[in-house]
């Protein structure tokens, strides 16, 4: 018994094996991709967080530099002598108490 394979078919039986090695490969990637996206949810939700924090510590700390700022403006009006020490001392408390805050959080 003689088997003839013509040059198309021989053709055909190698594109089919090499559909069937892309298949492969595809279900591969799918399989990692799946993975890579999984690991990529998991970092964006941290990244909202550390935002979040970040977010509310420069809120803190934009409070406490206008405090300080204003504690600045204070001495500086002291020595000019437009405002009295009592005052002046009581906004660098001020100040002081809100970078304690900051520290302490």
């Amino acid at each position: 018994m003689d088997i003839t394979i013509s040059l198309k078919d021989a053709g055909l039986i190698l594109i089919g094996f090499g559909i069937l090695v892309l298949i492969c490969y595809c279900i591969a990637f799918m399989k990692n991709l799946t993975v890579t996206v999984k690991q990529t949810n998991k970092i964006l939700a941290d990244t909202q967080v550390i935002t979040g924090i970040a977010a509310s510590k420069s809120q803190q700390i934009d409070q406490i530099v206008n405090d300080v700022a204003g504690s600045v403006g204070d001495i500086s009006k002291i020595m000019k002598g437009n405002q009295s020490a009592v005052a002046a001392l009581t906004s660098i408390v001020n100040a002081l108490g809100s970078l304690k805050n900051l520290i302490k959080n």
